[in-house]
């Protein structure tokens, strides 16, 4: 299940909720979020289940590969039979889907694209050098379009800021492309682009909406604090260990972009209040595989 990683998603939600508010007009985070808690609650059920269900079905989709290569999986190891697995990621999509649908329509057709978009690049997308990064970007892209659903009106406008998990999640599964056999310099150097890429964005959104980059300077210091040691790091060995090390990074401070986010619509009180899943997480991919 990737119990950090879930964290994660929830922190798009947080983020594309407060981003959805702003944009249909409202003008306070925190009235505001007083008023459609019962929404937020729902889209955190929902992106828990389409995250979770997605990680399910790319372990039975992986299962040949990991009896070769991660043996000590939940799956290749025997701990937890196909059936059982099946079951679960079938389960766990459904309930993403329906707690989607129950904040409006346009909510649950965000949760069943999101849904379609995971087990594609489960399937196939992951398998493809191009379409694989590009799939999964999508996948977050349409997660942090989740939490703006809860404020249909403000879709369209919102839809441009995609181009940041687009470019961010690309550059992490081009990383993560060596974690078994080792790097490749030109992604790893894509890599290190594209985050400079991510934060120059945030920096500039200004530009296109009611949005305060100074609010957000925190938060991109800090993200680019703990995501460029380990993957410079990684960019000079270019060994497995150390891949593995950078994907996790890359993950895990998605947080503080979403924070950053929020906080350049909102105000740093909300963006601290994501920022503060970013320690939870921290603790789980101490316990439980983050890649």
């Amino acid at each position: 299940m990737r119990p950090a990683n879930l964290i994660t998603a929830i922190a798009d939600v947080a983020a594309g909720m407060a981003v959805g508010l702003i944009l249909a007009g409202g003008e306070n985070i925190w009235k505001g979020l007083q008023l459609a808690w019962a929404d937020y609650f729902l889209l955190w059920i929902a992106t828990v289940g389409l995250y979770g269900g997605g990680v399910v079905f790319n372990d039975i989709f992986d299962l040949s590969i990991d009896r070769v290569e991660r043996p000590e999986r939940p799956l290749p190891s025997g701990a937890v039979s196909l059936q059982q697995a099946t079951t679960l990621g079938i389960g766990l999509l459904s309930v993403g889907v329906l707690a989607a649908f129950a904040v409006n329509v346009i909510a649950g057709g965000v949760a069943i694209l999101t849904a379609f978009l995971a087990l594609l690049y489960d399937k196939v997308g992951k398998h493809h050098p191009f379409w694989g990064p590009l799939n999964m970007s999508l996948c977050r892209g349409a997660n942090l379009m989740l939490g703006v659903s809860a404020f249909p009106e403000s879709l369209n406008s919102a839809a441009v800021l995609m181009i940041l998990p687009v470019i961010y999640i690309s550059s992490i599964t081009l990383i993560s492309r060596g974690e078994v056999g080792g790097g490749n310099k030109t992604h790893l150097t894509l890599a290190v682009i594209g985050y400079a890429l991510v934060g120059a964005i945030l920096l500039s959104l200004d530009y296109l909406f009611p949005y305060n980059t100074l609010n957000t300077l925190p938060f991109i210091i800090a993200f680019f604090a703990l995501v460029y040691p380990p993957l410079f790091r990684a960019r000079n060995s270019q060994e497995a260990g150390d891949i593995r090390k950078a994907v996790k990074a890359g993950v895990i401070t998605l947080i503080l972009l979403d924070a950053a986010l929020a906080a350049g619509f909102t105000d740093i009180g909300y963006g601290l209040l994501i920022a503060c899943l970013l320690p939870v997480s921290l603790r789980l991919g101490k316990f439980f595989a983050v890649t």
